[in-house]
């Protein structure tokens, strides 16, 4: 891969019902902290595989190692994430 990890990407490409969040909306995630929107139970589940996707795991069951989905933990009212690296040009 090219380019240095600058950070994760989180992007709401799901939901059935949540209050706080709306398809379409991001949040970053770098190693000084967290820029944008996300709930706290979201942002939760979420940070362990966008710590490991920063650091530049890579987790061998996905078809395109730079780009995971999460689904935050309300089974009830599923929200589903995009996790995306960020790369330096």
């Amino acid at each position: 891969m090219k380019g240095k990890i600058t950070g994760v990407k989180l992007k709401v490409i799901s939901k059935k019902e949540c209050s706080l969040h709306e398809i379409g909306d991001e949040a970053l995630v770098t190693e000084t902290g967290v820029q944008g929107t996300i709930c706290i139970h979201a942002l939760y589940s979420v940070l362990p595989k966008a710590f490991a996707m920063l650091y530049g795991v890579d987790f061998p069951w996905l078809e395109n190692p730079e780009v995971s989905v999460h689904a935050c933990p309300d089974a009830a009212n599923p929200l589903v994430l995009e996790v995306r690296r960020i790369r330096e040009a």
